[in-house]
């Protein structure tokens, strides 16, 4: 780096970004901000320019606001900013010997860095794609990942909800939130998913149950510990949902979300180790010295976690977008920022940093008015937090980061 942390860059170099997310656009606008001059392009395999996605769970699914609302820049400030934006464009192969890209028209694009920021893709599920792709269901299956999936589940209810049904197969964020949107749209649901408590995996069986009584309270049906086994044509156009502890849902629609998973077959096809994403260092650059992954693909060496982890939310593909764009300038530093993410839900909301990961936390301290949902809860693993939550506390999330990565002090 040059003093005052100026980076460096090769004269005429040109920056490749695989993925017109919010990771891909949060870089080329740090490419620009931090100096570089050279060449910038931008490839998306949506007919889109990069957006927002949480909006698309939140006030756009309640119709609140519209989907360009989400949009990160207008045409306008590429031209300006001199970024090729390609949508409608996929990338199908990477060479790495040689610093190029292969887009599916069978053309070639040369790089001197490349960024992979492709995402993730929402986990299909078995019962419910047999039907949908026979065509034999009268209801419309869909997931929660696109503009396209926002505005279809939102149709849903825009036109009348009474006396429909919806089915959301998937106790995570995606699933509650969609829930909440729909009942506050007049929807009735039934959510099925397989764990004792939802978001269990995530908050533990604490908060679980926490967020278990609000959608109760807010009149959704909820089946724990049960799957969707059977997905038919039903009486008067709707569904039958069978489920595995043995009762059946008539429904007008279903949405599903047990989850995504990173998209690494193109890092897979060109080489790059991948593992639960493609894996990169502390800088967020991968094995190659010319390619860097950010965003919800990334699984990356935490400096301050002390481990790899692979976040796919809002937060980390915005500054790991930024971060990278700055690494491939030549900035050295690591990417240290904490995990965070956030959700809305009816009158509740939610702020978490830090990550507990698979093997989970030794226990969790929680302080507050529990049962008026104003709190925190600090999650503990071998003496030190690992993570920590506000809910409805607005001003605590500032306090509860610093202490993320310490000793617990009571």
């Amino acid at each position: 780096m040059a003093a005052g942390g100026a980076v460096v860059e090769e004269v005429g170099m040109h920056v490749v970004v695989v993925g017109a997310g919010l990771a891909g656009g949060r870089a080329v606008e740090e490419l620009r901000a931090a100096g570089h001059t050279g060449e910038v392009t931008l490839l998306g395999a949506e007919p889109h320019s990069p957006y927002e996605r949480p909006p698309l769970s939140k006030d756009v699914l309640l119709g609140r606001a519209e989907v360009a609302s989400a949009t990160l820049f207008d045409d306008a400030w590429y031209a300006e900013a001199q970024v090729d934006l390609r949508v409608a464009t996929e990338a199908v192969g990477v060479d790495l010997a040689r610093g190029v890209v292969e887009l599916v028209d069978g053309s070639r694009l040369a790089y001197d860095r490349l960024l992979l920021a492709t995402g993730c893709e929402p986990v299909r599920l078995a019962v419910a794609e047999a039907g949908r792709a026979s065509g034999s269901l009268p209801v419309p299956v869909t997931h929660l990942r696109t503009v396209e999936d926002a505005m279809a589940i939102r149709s849903l209810w825009s036109g009348g909800a009474d006396g429909r049904r919806l089915l959301v197969v998937g106790g995570g964020w995606i699933g509650l939130e969609v829930a909440a949107a729909a009942r506050e749209s007049g929807m009735e649901v039934t959510l099925v998913h397989r764990g004792a408590q939802p978001l269990g995996r995530v908050l533990g069986p604490e908060m679980g149950q926490l967020f278990a009584a609000v959608h109760r309270e807010h009149g959704v049906d909820l089946r724990l510990g049960a799957t969707l086994e059977e997905l038919t044509a039903g009486a008067a156009g709707r569904a039958a949902a069978r489920l595995s502890d043995g009762s059946s849902v008539d429904v007008d629609a279903v949405v599903v979300g047990v989850g995504v998973r990173p998209r690494t077959r193109l890092a897979e096809a060109a080489g790059l180790a991948t593992d639960d994403g493609v894996l990169v260092d502390a800088t967020l650059r991968t094995g190659d010295p010319h390619v860097w992954a950010a965003g919800d693909l990334a699984c990356h060496e935490h400096p301050v976690l002390r481990r790899r982890v692979r976040v796919d939310h809002w937060d980390a593909a915005q500054e790991q977008g930024r971060h990278a764009a700055r690494a491939m300038l030549g900035d050295p530093a690591p990417y240290t920022r904490l995990p965070y993410f956030y959700t809305d839900q009816y009158d509740l909301g939610m702020e978490y940093v830090g990550f507990v990961g698979r093997e989970g936390y030794d226990d969790v301290v929680v302080e507050g008015d529990v049962p008026g949902r104003v709190l925190t809860a600090r999650y503990v693993t071998e003496g030190t937090v690992v993570a920590a939550l506000q809910i409805n506390d607005w001003d605590a999330m500032d306090g509860l980061r610093e202490t993320v990565g310490r000793p617990l002090r009571r």
